[in-house]
């Protein structure tokens, strides 16, 4: 986030409405509060554990710390996806972008998380009508769409991954 930043301060003004970050500084504090969310929060409570049960542990030797899946951190992990997702749903909800009116790097944060997630099939997008409408739109930038074409060898993704009107 520190190199983001700096490269917005430096570089960023020849971008002029193309900037990730926002001019103003209470702004600003939105677009870090919300990074910090997803890329802290929904990693440490969700995204962490699912990768590490589902995708790591099948493959990995058991003295390694592989082996079957802990249903426990599963379970949890999925409780907590429903917080997120509801305060994800509320932010586009109530913002055309999740810090204000342009893209930032709020949410590519949060577009990286849920992708993830949503790469695994857990997010139930029909209870999330607002959220869903921001990713589809996030998943249709032409800097986002390479990244739907990204696959964990021998965990295929959920049939709508990379369809951009799911």
């Amino acid at each position: 986030m520190v190199i983001a930043e700096y490269l917005d301060e430096t570089r960023g003004v020849l971008k002029r409405d193309k900037r990730l970050f926002a001019e103003d500084p209470m702004q600003r504090a939105e677009i870090r509060r919300l990074t910090d969310w997803y890329l802290s929060k929904a990693e440490s409570e969700v995204t962490r554990h699912l990768v590490r049960e589902r995708v790591l542990k099948p493959v990995m030797p058991e003295t390694a710390g592989g082996g079957s899946p802990d249903s426990a951190a599963i379970r949890a992990a999925r409780a907590n996806i429903r917080q997120h997702m509801k305060y994800t749903n509320w932010l586009a909800g109530t913002r055309h972008w999740l810090a204000g009116n342009k893209v930032t790097y709020a949410d590519l944060a949060a577009a990286a998380t849920l992708s993830v997630l949503d790469y695994l099939g857990e997010i139930d997008w029909r209870e999330h009508s607002a959220a869903r409408e921001w990713y589809t739109r996030v998943k249709s930038r032409p800097s986002f769409r390479p990244l739907l074409t990204d696959r964990v060898r021998g965990l295929s993704p959920v049939s709508h991954y990379a369809d951009l009107d799911f």
